[in-house]
C-alpha cells in the first residue's frame, strides 16, 4: 500500500477552491461542481494525498448538489468528526492520512445500500477513472469493478 500523506507540496497545487474547501472547512456551491452529476466508473481520491475515498459503484444520486456516496471505500481513510458549526449538529467527514475537510455524513442515504450519505465536496476529490487505475497506482481496486454491471 502506497504511503498516504499531506505535503507542503501537495497543498502548494491545490486550486483557491480545492483549498478553501480541504484545508479551511470549506464547502463549494452545490449543482455548481466537478463530480455532482459524474457517473464515470472509477475511485475518486483525496486531492491532497491521494489516499482512496471513495467509489463509482457505491455513488448514487441524492439531488443535493454535491456528489454522494453510500460508504468508504477504504474506511480506514475517512475519519468522522462531530461538527457544531454553523448552528448545526452534524458528522464531518475528513480523509485521514491528507486531513482534508471532505464534507459531511447524514443517515438519509438509500436503506438498500446502507442508509448513509456521504455528501462530498468535488473540491476535495480527484477522479481516477477504471482504465487508468493500474497506471496511476490503485490497480488492486480493478477487481471490485470485474463482477459489476458498468
Amino acid at each position: 500500500m502506497a504511503a498516504y500523506m499531506k505535503s507542503d507540496e501537495a497543498i502548494a497545487q491545490l486550486s483557491p477552491e480545492q483549498f478553501q474547501v480541504t484545508q479551511n472547512n470549506g464547502t463549494e456551491a452545490p449543482f455548481e461542481n466537478e463530480f455532482w452529476d459524474h457517473h464515470e466508473p472509477g475511485i475518486y481520491v483525496d486531492v491532497v494525498s491521494g489516499e482512496p475515498l471513495f467509489s463509482s459503484l457505491d455513488k448514487f444520486d441524492s439531488s443535493c448538489g454535491w456528489p454522494s456516496f453510500s460508504k468508504p471505500v477504504e474506511a480506514e481513510n475517512v475519519e468522522e468528526r462531530h461538527d457544531n458549526s454553523h448552528g448545526m449538529s452534524r458528522t464531518e467527514v475528513r480523509s485521514n492520512h491528507g486531513d482534508s475537510h471532505l464534507g459531511h455524513v447524514f443517515d438519509d442515504g438509500p436503506q438498500e445500500m446502507g442508509g448513509l450519505r456521504y455528501c462530498i465536496n468535488s473540491a476535495s476529490l480527484r477522479f481516477v477513472p477504471l482504465d487508468e487505475l493500474e497506471s496511476e497506482g490503485y490497480g488492486e481496486y480493478l477487481k471490485r469493478f470485474d463482477s459489476k454491471k458498468l
